[in-house]
């Protein structure tokens, strides 16, 4: 075997030591591109707000149904008479002393006319019995009768006063009964109910018409005992209507005693006159009670994420190591109240203050950590509640 010519031996010498060169530069190029910070692409432009506390009025819910504030119950004074008019009908609003209906008036005015009579023919016979006593007194004074037929002439006398004032009293009787015979409206109101029918025979105790007096109408919501304390005559109320309108009124009374039962109580409410175009007596209604008001840390309901049940928030947090830097922004489980207008209510902020940044729309394109990039707020400010 030959040996190898020293120029071949260098020639390879140097392309070993040309690519130990190339694969140190290589790993080193590598080693400064992992090492330095890749810059992360923002996920989304956003705009910011801030936590408000505002004044809101405190409220306590409750339902109930709606009725009459207060039922009269129309039925007949004299019975066994057929009823020949009717002038109400159900929805009706009357007047106090308007007629309703009119029961068999050509039978009552018979009657009556009859006991004029009897009144008519008993005053005769009184006149006649006392002209008979005076003559009788005149006689027995000359001698020409004696007292025994003086004390029967007085005694036919007292006799036709006493059947004369009878007479009087059943004309005063057949004179009511007239009255009776048209059915009066005994208030202004509403007719809520219906059963006088043309030919019907009156009865003692029948129902005729139900009117609700001065077309008043309440509204008896149901509050637990521990609430019950919380209410006062002169507090306001709204209740939301079937058709959605919002009707407004005054707490009347509250109810000095609570169901053993289901444990709640009545509130009575009084509804404006205008509440009966909206809602009638019978419905049920939910609606609230107005107990004044107070401070309540807020956020707009955009800024709100409800995800699986839970309500969450997206707080901006800036990289105190890269002041210029995107910044992130970190999911926070928030709880919340009540709603007014376009706000929500903190109840449980999560840690967030007045001075806490969180995003104030598109949080459902959102997730934990996403890099952001903080746009100005459209010039319109925020509506107020």
């Amino acid at each position: 075997m030959k040996p190898s010519h020293p120029q071949h031996t260098v020639g390879r010498l140097i392309g070993l030591a040309l690519v130990a060169i190339l694969l140190t530069a290589c790993g080193e190029a590598a080693k400064e591109t992992s090492s330095r910070p890749t810059a992360a692409k923002p996920a989304l432009s956003v705009t910011t707000t801030t936590p408000r506390v505002i004044d809101w009025p405190q409220t306590l819910k409750a339902s109930g149904n709606i009725a009459a504030w207060q039922e009269a119950v129309i039925g007949p004074e004299i019975s066994n008479y057929r009823i020949t008019e009717v002038r109400a009908n159900v929805g009706d609003v009357v007047k106090k002393g308007q007629v309703l209906a009119r029961i068999a008036g050509d039978a009552v005015e018979s009657e009556f006319a009859e006991t004029r009579a009897s009144v008519a023919e008993a005053e005769a016979t009184l006149a006649e019995a006392r002209a008979n006593q005076k003559r009788a007194r005149q006689l027995t004074e000359s001698g020409f009768y004696s007292p025994q037929q003086n004390t029967q002439s007085q005694t036919v006398a007292d006799t036709a006063l006493a059947r004369l004032n009878a007479t009087k009293a059943r004309l005063q009787s057949a004179e009511l009964k007239r009255s009776k015979a048209t059915l009066l409206a005994p208030d202004d109101g509403i007719i809520s109910a219906r059963a006088a029918t043309v030919g019907t025979l009156t009865q003692p105790g029948q129902e005729l018409f139900r009117l609700i007096r001065g077309g008043r109408l309440e509204w008896r919501a149901e509050v637990t005992a521990a609430e019950l304390g919380r209410l006062k005559p002169g507090q306001a109320a709204s209740l939301n209507s079937p058709s959605g309108d919002v009707v407004v009124g005054t707490v009347r009374a509250v109810a000095p005693t609570v169901d053993p039962q289901t444990g709640n109580a009545l509130v009575y409410v009084d509804l404006p006159a205008a509440a009966a175009g909206v809602v009638g007596a019978g419905m049920f209604a939910r609606g609230e009670f107005r107990l004044g008001q107070r401070p309540a840390l807020t956020l707009p309901q955009s800024a709100v994420l409800l995800r699986e049940g839970f309500a969450y928030v997206f707080r901006i947090e800036a990289d105190k190591a890269a002041p210029k830097a995107n910044p992130k922004v970190i999911q926070t489980k928030i709880a919340t109240g009540r709603r007014l207008g376009e706000r929500i209510e903190l109840i449980d902020g999560g840690g967030l203050d007045a001075q806490a940044r969180v995003v104030a729309s598109g949080v459902g394109f959102l997730a934990d950590g996403d890099s952001v990039r903080i746009v100005p707020a459209p010039s319109a400010t925020e509506s107020k509640p």
